[in-house]
């Protein structure tokens, strides 16, 4: 297994050819969880191998199915995922502005009528347990389904050899805490993958092994903490793959208004972790100059301006095409920037596109 964090060199670690490990991080965001497949494809193709995956909600589903096939089979696994996902309509995309947000509104607004089969369905009372004459519930929809397309798309034997370490985020629902699955540790299975996408109140909590579990987009959409619970031993090279972005144009609508504030909660959190890194390491710089370098290339998915506020329930084949291209096309970017960077004298190196 290769671990960032281990000392064992008997075996070449992923990104060896650079002198350092490799690790990807995947945030959570639903449908727009297509860049992160269209970001790994460009990824493979540029021969970057991750030794370490870390991944929270729809992120988590994508380091899954990669931690859990064999290479030559990731995309292939990926794009039938998404495949499956997207809403298809007889209705077909226009390149004009409006009619494009009202089609992609429209897939949003079939895709809460209807669910997702692969991903999830309606649940009773679900909404319903509104009324007050109508038993409880604890959310809207069940994505119980998915449980079934993690078992048919990965193999969880191949996963849990340890090929490629899986870490998966999920947050205790009663306490608050953050919580961990961790491959190097302990056996992952279809369960706790579940409970990471579990995003509150639009899918109930799972409870695993005693604990009542859920999504960790609202305190942690972009894990980059288990990367760094001890200092590397080697070099590292941190490819974090972000689903929203803190930066846009000042918004004009009401819609723009949602989309803005789903976007500050969700990319938060990431921006103060980051923040906190680059202040350890400036003092590490000082006690050790010389100790293992970490270099974080940061890529935001910047969404269109067809995109609205309920872009994460979007499975238009266009968005989902457009997301799948963005990562793509923003990977190359990075691993070209990687290929032409110079060598850095200092030992944490941030770069964000």
């Amino acid at each position: 297994m290769t671990d960032p964090s281990s000392t064992d060199r008997s075996r070449p670690a992923p990104g060896a050819q650079r002198g350092c490990d490799t690790a990807l991080v995947f945030a959570g965001g639903n449908a727009l969880g297509a860049y992160h497949a269209g970001g790994y494809e460009a990824l493979q193709a540029r021969g970057i191998r991750p030794g370490w995956i870390v991944g929270a909600s729809i992120g988590a589903v994508t380091a899954a199915i990669i931690a859990g096939n064999a290479p030559e089979d990731r995309v292939a696994r990926l794009r039938e995922f998404w495949d499956e996902a997207t809403q298809h309509t007889a209705l077909s995309a226009t390149e004009m502005l409006k009619p494009r947000q009202y089609y992609n509104g429209l897939h949003a607004l079939l895709t809460l009528a209807w669910g997702r089969p692969n991903i999830f369905q309606h649940r009773l009372p679900g909404l319903w347990s509104a009324l007050p004459w109508v038993p409880n519930d604890v959310a809207l929809f069940d994505h119980s389904p998915l449980l079934g397309t993690l078992e048919r798309l990965v193999d969880f034997e191949r996963l849990n050899r340890g090929d490629i370490r899986l870490t998966v985020a999920c947050v205790d629902v009663t306490t608050g805490e953050e919580v961990y699955f961790d491959t190097a540790r302990q056996t992952v299975r279809p369960e706790h993958i579940l409970a990471s996408t579990a995003i509150i109140p639009a899918f109930a909590p799972v409870e695993v092994e005693g604990r009542l579990l859920c999504d960790a987009g609202y305190t942690n959409n972009l894990p980059l903490d288990p990367l760094f619970e001890t200092e590397p031993q080697r070099d590292l090279l941190c490819i974090a793959l972000d689903l929203f972005g803190l930066r846009a144009p000042r918004p004009a609508s009401l819609d723009a208004v949602l989309e803005r504030a789903n976007d500050l909660i969700f990319a938060s959190a990431g921006r103060r972790a980051i923040a906190s890194l680059e202040r350890e390491y400036a003092l590490r710089q000082q006690l050790d100059p010389h100790g293992p370098s970490v270099t974080m290339l940061h890529l935001v998915y910047r969404a269109e301006a067809d995109q609205l506020a309920a872009k994460s329930f979007d499975f238009s084949p266009s968005s989902i095409r457009d997301r799948w291209q963005a990562g793509s096309r923003d990977v190359a970017r990075g691993a070209d920037w990687l290929a032409g960077r110079a060598p850095a004298d200092r030992r944490f190196t941030y770069q964000k596109l």
